[in-house]
């Protein structure tokens, strides 16, 4: 049976909640939680997956980089309901992946821009393209083409996404990779977090790299 709030809000009863959507809100903390734990991990896998790990956050973000930025066109392309929508570009602003801006008054309306946090994903969901094209594509072809154009009418051709070392130009595949403790590896990590028992100590002579984390702003999405 249907259970009632009894607290008022302006001088109404609240909609019954029901048991389907209690379990909703009950997964959405749920989430809420473990992305929180997943930014304590010691791997930035992990910790884009707290950013990045929701299916909706994705194809928002794919939208933003098609050039999407008010909340009407997120909405009418993923046909997603307001809220989830307005909770999921929140949480995008909050981590720094994209940042708001006002641009009408009467009503007050922001539009959401990817930062260079959020643009510097590009290359992981060109990737991921081609993963969906290789293997989810039930021999039909891409349905969505990535082209190469820097606007000169030179050098126009269809991209094929592959991740190449820097170092050696070489491609990256599973086979003759070693995952080694890294220099950013934190000393006190919760014991049933610590991986470094299936991790290979960092080689003496790999250069110590990292590059400074910026501090997400800390406007939210309203």
């Amino acid at each position: 049976m249907p259970t009632f709030d009894t607290t008022e809000r302006r001088g109404q009863k609240q909609a019954p909640t029901t048991p389907h959507d209690e379990v909703i809100c009950n997964s959405v903390a749920k989430l809420d939680r473990m992305n929180r734990e997943f930014s304590e991990w010691p791997c930035s896998l992990a910790r884009a997956v707290g950013v990045f790990g929701d299916s909706w956050t994705l194809l928002i973000v794919r939208d933003g980089l098609q050039g999407l930025t008010r909340f009407d066109e997120f909405q009418r392309s993923l046909n997603i309901a307001r809220n989830t929508l307005s909770d999921r570009l929140g949480k995008l602003v909050d981590a720094g992946v994209m940042t708001k801006r006002f641009y009408q008054d009467n009503p007050p309306r922001y539009e959401y821009l990817l930062t260079d946090m959020g643009r510097d994903f590009f290359p992981v969901l060109a990737a991921m393209l081609s993963w969906g094209d290789k293997w989810l594509d039930d021999g039909g072809g891409a349905p969505v083409a990535l082209h190469h154009d820097e606007g000169d009418g030179e050098g126009n051709h269809e991209v094929v996404s592959e991740v190449i070392c820097a170092e050696c130009g070489k491609p990256v595949v599973h086979t003759g990779i070693q995952f080694c403790v890294g220099p950013g590896y934190p000393d006190d990590v919760r014991p049933e977090l610590d991986m470094r028992g299936r991790l290979a100590p960092a080689p003496a002579s790999a250069p110590r790299r990292h590059r400074p984390r910026p501090a997400p702003p800390a406007e939210r999405a309203s």
